[in-house]
Parts: structure tokens; C-alpha cells; sequence
């Protein structure tokens, strides 16, 4: 039963604060325009320094793990290409390809990997999570860019590519937080504490902005491939991979962030490239949508699975 409390206990807030957003926008406080707004400045400001003030508060000495870094870049190039070659033999919409595939592979890790972490191991599931986050966002953002780009024309634009790679704001908050990390380069007090209260906007604010976003009205059209890239994303990939992490040996700190980055919902961010890049945006959107529902069961599950076993 206890084990049972706590793992509901990590997912519940993270439902609340969806389900306030939703609510927000029923009573018309919002309105898409603002939504789109405020997931812009999430995206472009809060996300960013989010992702610095966690890689920058990180002790490495305490919690680097070079085994744990190289398997979860090497699980996220598999998973892609997993899914981008079974996904092209099967779907002949490029459009609709581009974000069946994204939706597969790009998970939502920064927004449920750290409130997860943190709520479960404190301070030790934050360093580890951000020290992962510093590669798993460069690389899912790189292969989302890859995708969204081979998708819209014949051929890639590789140029295209590595532009929109280096200007991606979160790449750049990762990037910059990994320079400051590894040259020990302090900052101001002053500018290091808004930094962080700036930071603790990020989470809520994108989750709240997520519950807002939720629309159920273009769901019977994309129903065939709304359940397959929902299934695989929340069912088959950290059915297959958590698994895996466990026999590797990753326990606790380094199992949970492992965890909700197979299993988290697809990331936000893949309805935003959707409708920047040209792909099919209504299918990014009820992707992210209906995998953020569900995730609040499957998280709950795997945690609930794994604190049973006793791996965590």
C-alpha cells in the first residue's frame, strides 16, 4: 500500500496541473492565441533556463555515470530507428509520417523527468536527471529536426538542419549549461537566484499550458494512428527498454529518470515543430494530448511495478 501512495503521490500533481489548464480554458481564461503565447515563452525562455540551472547546479563528481549517458543515447538512436524505418514502410504520408514518428521516439522527459525525480530522490534524482537531459534533448531535438526536415522534401536539407539545430532554444540552454559546468565559470549570485526562481516557473507553466492545449474534436480521423503511436510511446517502448535498464544494473536515481524517459508521453514541443516544419500539427496535437492523458496511468504503473520489485 505504501508503495502505492507514493507512486500515485509523484503522478497526481502533475495531473492537476493539466487538469487546471483544461479547466482555464473551459471557463474561457484562455484562448488559443494565448496559449500559443505562453507556449512560445515556455519553449523559447522558461524550458531554457531550466535546463541551465539544472546543469549548472550539478555536482558530476558525485553522480557522473559515462554506462548510463551512452546507454540512453544509444536506446534513443534505436528507438528512432526503429520507428522511422517500420513507420515509412507502413505510412506514405510524409506529413502524417514526420509526426507519427516524432511522437514515437521524442518523449516528454524534461517536463515529467524532473518533478518525478525530484519528488522521489530529491537532489541526487535532479543531478542525474539534468546530467541526462544535457544529452537526451540535444539528441532528441537533432533527430526531430532530421525527421520533420526528410519528411518535407526528398531530400534533406542539411544546412536547413544544422541551423534549426543550433538555434533551437533548448539545445542552447543545454549547451550553455554544460560550458558553465565544465569551466566552472560562476555566476552572480543576483543573476544565479533569478535565474533559479525563473527556472521553478518552467514545469508548471508547461503543464498547464499542455492541459489548455487539449482538444478531443479532430480525434476520429486520426484514430488508427493516435492509438498506434500512443501505444507504442507509452505501452511497448518502456515495456521493452525498462526492462533492459534493470537488467543493466540502473537502480534508484538513475533507474527513475530512465524510466520516465521511455515512458513519458510525447514531448510538447513536437506539435510546436509540427507546425513550424510543415508536418501534420492536428496529429502532432492529439498525440501529445491523448499520450499526456494515458501517461498519468502508465507512469503510475512502471513506478508502482518497480517500487514492488524493489529496483527503486
Amino acid at each position: 500500500m505504501e508503495n502505492f501512495i507514493i507512486s500515485l503521490n509523484v503522478v497526481l500533481p502533475l495531473s492537476f496541473m493539466m487538469a487546471l489548464g483544461y479547466f482555464l480554458k473551459v471557463i474561457k481564461m484562455f484562448d488559443e492565441h494565448s496559449l500559443k503565447v505562453m507556449n512560445k515563452v515556455s519553449f523559447k525562455v522558461f524550458l531554457p533556463l531550466l535546463l541551465f540551472s539544472n546543469i549548472y547546479h550539478t555536482d558530476p563528481s558525485g553522480i557522473f555515470n559515462p554506462k548510463l549517458l551512452i546507454y540512453s543515447a544509444i536506446s534513443i538512436l534505436v528507438i528512432f530507428s526503429v520507428t522511422y524505418i517500420v513507420t515509412s514502410k507502413f505510412e506514405h504520408n510524409p506529413k502524417t509520417r514526420g509526426a507519427m514518428i516524432q511522437g514515437m521516439f521524442r518523449s516528454n522527459f524534461i517536463i515529467f523527468g524532473v518533478p518525478i525525480t525530484m519528488s522521489l530522490f530529491d537532489a541526487e534524482g535532479v543531478g542525474v536527471s539534468s546530467l541526462m537531459i544535457a544529452v537526451v534533448i540535444p539528441m532528441f531535438n537533432v533527430l526531430a529536426v532530421i525527421t520533420l526536415e526528410s519528411c518535407r522534401e526528398s531530400t534533406v536539407n542539411y544546412r536547413r538542419v544544422l541551423l534549426n539545430v543550433i538555434k533551437n532554444p533548448l539545445i542552447i540552454g543545454s549547451f550553455v549549461g554544460v560550458i558553465f559546468l565544465v569551466f566552472n565559470i560562476p555566476l552572480p549570485s543576483s543573476v544565479d537566484s533569478t535565474i533559479t526562481d525563473l527556472a521553478q516557473i518552467a514545469t508548471p507553466l508547461a503543464l498547464v499550458v499542455l492541459g489548455g492545449s487539449f482538444n478531443f474534436s479532430s480525434v476520429k480521423k486520426h484514430l488508427s494512428k493516435l492509438i498506434t503511436v500512443v501505444t507504442c510511446r507509452l505501452v511497448v517502448i518502456p515495456a521493452i527498454f525498462i526492462p533492459i535498464s534493470i537488467m543493466l544494473g540502473f537502480r534508484n536515481a538513475e533507474l527513475i529518470p530512465l524510466i520516465t524517459m521511455f515512458g513519458a508521453p510525447a514531448a510538447v514541443t513536437t506539435f510546436t515543430m509540427a507546425q513550424l516544419m510543415d508536418s501534420d500539427s492536428e496529429l502532432a496535437g492529439n498525440i501529445v494530448v491523448f499520450s499526456s492523458i494515458f501517461s498519468t496511468i502508465t507512469i503510475f504503473i512502471w513506478i508502482f511495478i518497480c517500487k514492488q520489485i524493489g529496483v527503486i
